[in-house]
């Protein structure tokens, strides 16, 4: 890391040992069982999946509960997370992820959450191939850097999401219908983070299942 610290990680191989890389960018509740799970996911597909743990500046290894303790816990987390910091140890974690051995192909960058919007941070600032971004909440504030962002990246969001405001996410898709390497989706009936299939409260089965396929169609198109 560039100020001397370490920066843990969690890594899947695909079968065949090699195959292009997603740097899988982690919720508020840390690299736990989910973020860990994703990372296999991706793994099954061909990547090379690299999971960072983005709490390492405030309270390296964290992990919390996928329940209401936990989610206050994780919001008090994210709270005392520097942003510009993550994105940097995110880009940090790219390029590492790029000079892995067993790293064949190109590599992009996928966030859940948290992560989503970290994911859109390290595509503004960074070189990736692709860029995935699961419900960031910071997108719709992070605009302004859109024209910094060269390569193609793909939204999903919850058309029910507590969280985020319809008319936020109203920006991202206005702003993905101006660049055709953009892909937008919102989901009918789905909240804020659906794909968790480690928190009851928010996973939605069907609709994770459908964002899934889009990008997994989508990674195979642009990796």
């Amino acid at each position: 890391m560039p100020d001397g610290a370490e920066m843990g990680a969690y890594v899947a191989i695909p079968e065949t040992g090699s195959g292009a890389g997603v740097l899988v960018l982690m919720e508020i509740f840390g690299v736990g069982t989910y973020i860990r799970r994703a990372t296999e996911r991706l793994a099954e597909l061909g990547y090379v999946a690299l999971a960072p743990d983005l709490y390492r500046r405030i309270d390296p290894g964290l992990e919390l509960d996928h329940d209401e303790d936990g989610l206050n816990a994780a919001m008090a987390a994210v709270g005392r997370l520097d942003q510009e910091g993550a994105v940097e140890d995110s880009v940090t974690a790219l390029e590492h992820l790029r000079g892995l051995p067993e790293v064949s192909g190109q590599v992009g960058v996928l966030g859940f959450c948290l992560g989503g919007s970290l994911a859109f941070g390290v595509a503004a600032s960074s070189e990736p191939a692709a860029a995935v971004s699961y419900y960031g909440s910071g997108v719709p504030d992070a605009l302004a850097q859109a024209d910094q962002i060269r390569c193609p990246i793909i939204f999903h969001f919850g058309a029910d999401d507590p969280f985020i405001s319809s008319d936020q996410v109203e920006l991202v898709e206005q702003a993905a219908r101006q660049r055709p390497s953009w892909e937008f989706h919102r989901h009918p009936g789905a909240g804020h983070a659906f794909d968790n299939h480690d928190a009851p409260q928010f996973h939605q089965p069907d609709a994770a299942a459908v964002a899934w396929e889009q990008t997994r169609a989508f990674l195979a198109r642009e990796l």
